[in-house]
């Protein structure tokens, strides 16, 4: 299992840089006790996946659709995501920043009924600050998205997109996660944000 436990015994082993193992966590669920599974984690059936489902290495962030770290290194991932063809990219909504946060990934995660969830993921991402209400709904309508059709799209889905979001906060909450982002790429967490050498580095280390 992965709790907070387990990642403050991998912290005691001297890894560097604020990274934190996830691998070798199964062998100590016993110990530790209830937590998400690392399956749990990597392949969350109702979670979207960007970049290469197929791919080799899978990183995932926890991120806020008003997290200005976030938003500021999301094109470096999307650029190392697209530039290495074979990385599984699950974005993970945590929405921490109040209601319109929890607005925007309800809305966003509503376009996964008519496939439009990447567009309306794309358009958020490249917000700046703070959004109220109406900038989300502005920013999905500048994308040529409605608003409305999303808000359906979720609501169609509500208790199984519910339980996602969920999901995602107890598991942030098991690793001990202080905010926004926060990245698992292969076995290491990484929390805070990560520049593009950094991510180049971590994709690099992951594959050995």
């Amino acid at each position: 299992m992965l709790t907070r436990r387990t990642f403050a015994l991998a912290a005691a082993t001297g890894l560097v840089g604020g990274a934190l193992a996830l691998r070798g966590f199964a062998q100590n669920s016993a110990e530790a006790g209830a937590g998400p599974t690392v399956e749990e984690v990597l392949h969350d059936p109702d979670q979207p996946v960007l970049g290469n489902p197929e791919g080799d290495l899978t990183i995932v962030e926890y991120f806020d659709y008003q997290c200005p770290f976030c938003k500021r290194y999301h094109p470096d991932l999307m650029r190392a995501v697209e530039r290495d063809g074979n990385i599984r990219l699950l974005m993970k909504d945590w929405p921490i920043f109040g209601a319109t946060s929890t607005r925007a990934a309800q809305l966003a995660l509503g376009g996964l009924a008519d496939g439009s969830y990447a567009r309306a993921h794309d358009a958020l991402m490249a917000t700046e600050g703070r959004l109220s209400f109406r900038q989300v709904d502005d920013t999905l309508q500048a994308a040529g998205l409605s608003p409305d059709t999303l808000q359906n799209g979720y609501r169609g889905a509500r208790e199984r997109l519910d339980a996602l979001l969920i999901r995602n906060a107890r598991q942030a909450a098991a690793f001990g996660l202080s905010g926004t982002p926060a990245f698992i790429i292969g076995p290491v967490i990484y929390p805070g944000a990560m520049r593009a050498d950094d991510l180049d580095r971590a994709i690099r280390e992951a594959r050995g």
